[in-house]
């Protein structure tokens, strides 16, 4: 199974996915990760608009075919991002689940980003505006949408495994 996670910054993708991970045993494929050592490479000397995504999608395909369950965790702030993680999805020949994680309480979500601190060495800190003029784009099919305002990261990841297939929550 393919869990795709998206959703603004600092609204708690990467705490959950983290978590998910740990409780069903399975692969997390973070885009930020792959982003940052691709920068870190020096292959990228501008940009590396979507090798992050294009090497995520690879790794999670992978991983998938080897029977693994993979959570994807990613903004995912385009259509054709979240289709591409449902074509891997069908490549693979495994169900997938949507997820978008959001913080619907704002002056939570600004203090989340005003305080965060990276994990990723090199990573420069987000600001609030830096949130408020990224591109992301409304999600135009049904998906499961968890809020992190008022809800714990276990809460979150409660929530999350009810919603998928029994065999998969189970373990």
């Amino acid at each position: 199974m393919l869990i795709v996670l998206g959703g603004l910054p600092a609204t708690g993708k990467t705490t959950i996915a983290r978590e998910l991970a740990a409780a069903i045993a399975a692969v997390h494929v973070r885009i930020d990760s792959i982003e940052q050592a691709i920068l870190e490479s020096r292959l990228a000397v501008n940009s590396i608009d979507d090798a992050g995504y294009r090497v995520g999608y690879a790794v999670a395909e992978d991983n998938l075919r080897l029977g693994r369950i993979v959570i994807a965790d990613s903004v995912n702030p385009l259509p054709r991002t979240r289709d591409a993680w449902l074509r891997v999805a069908n490549r693979a020949q495994v169900p997938a689940v949507e997820v978008e994680i959001e913080c619907s309480d704002q002056l939570e979500h600004r203090r989340r980003v005003e305080e965060r601190f990276g994990d990723l060495p090199g990573v420069p800190a987000l600001t609030w505006q830096d949130v408020l003029d990224r591109e992301y784009h409304a999600w135009g099919r049904e998906h499961l949408v968890i809020d992190t305002a008022t809800r714990s990261v276990e809460q979150c990841v409660t929530l999350l495994r009810s919603a998928l297939p029994a065999t998969t929550s189970m373990v």
